[in-house]
């Protein structure tokens, strides 16, 4: 079978085997693929040290004729992030935008505004940061790529100044972007809410909290 190209970033990584590894990517013109690095862990590899969570890289596949594991060819690493593994919050708000994918999305769907906005979010957090504002504008951001952008009309003023703002800012402007601690307060309970109402649980949850 031919060999496809394209273009991703690593989403989730796991042993599988031995000496394997399953990759999870997203990419713009796939959506969320799952591809097996064979013996990818193995001391002669071709790809070890080139799959690592949050690498955006090219890659090579096979398609598998039998479901949707496919098996993972060459890899060339474009992005390491590398600036994000010294943060252990920002790997926290990226763990939560992975968990929003995953719920949300489904697999093999092409959505490539979901995968630019995964980019400018980690290219965010390289440049500014963690900070409570990147998972609010993530979470509206990503919401209204699926047409659940919320209704303001149910905030209060402040609260839905906010929420526009975080919608529509460039990523550059958020970081200097002011607002009141009660209406932080205020939006984050509002998208808890929200996202349980909308999905049954937060992302990453099993089950909905008590």
């Amino acid at each position: 079978m031919t060999a496809e190209r394209s273009e991703g970033v690593i989403l989730r990584l796991r042993p599988l085997g031995d000496t394997s590894l399953v990759v999870h990517w997203l990419t713009p013109d796939l959506g969320r693929l799952a591809t097996v690095a064979k013996g990818a862990r193995g001391p002669k590899s071709a790809l070890r040290g080139r799959l690592d969570w949050c690498f955006e890289a090219e890659f090579s596949f096979r398609r598998s004729r039998r479901g949707d594991l496919h098996t993972l060819g060459e890899v060339v690493v474009r992005n390491p992030h590398a600036a994000l593994r010294s943060r252990i919050d920002a790997l926290e708000l990226v763990a939560h935008a992975v968990a929003t994918l995953e719920q949300v999305t489904e697999t093999e769907t092409p959505q490539p505004e979901v995968h630019r906005l995964f980019l400018e979010f980690l290219a965010f957090l390289e440049i500014q940061g963690p900070m409570s504002r990147a998972r609010f504008a993530w979470d509206l951001r990503f919401l209204a790529l699926q047409g659940l952008q919320p209704d303001p009309e149910a905030l209060e003023p402040g609260v839905a100044d906010l929420m526009d703002s975080l919608l529509t800012a460039e990523w550059s402007v958020l970081a200097a972007l002011e607002a009141q601690p009660e209406a932080v307060r205020d939006l984050r309970r509002f998208l808890h809410g929200f996202w349980i109402h909308q999905f049954g649980r937060l992302p990453g949850r099993r089950n909905p909290p008590r």
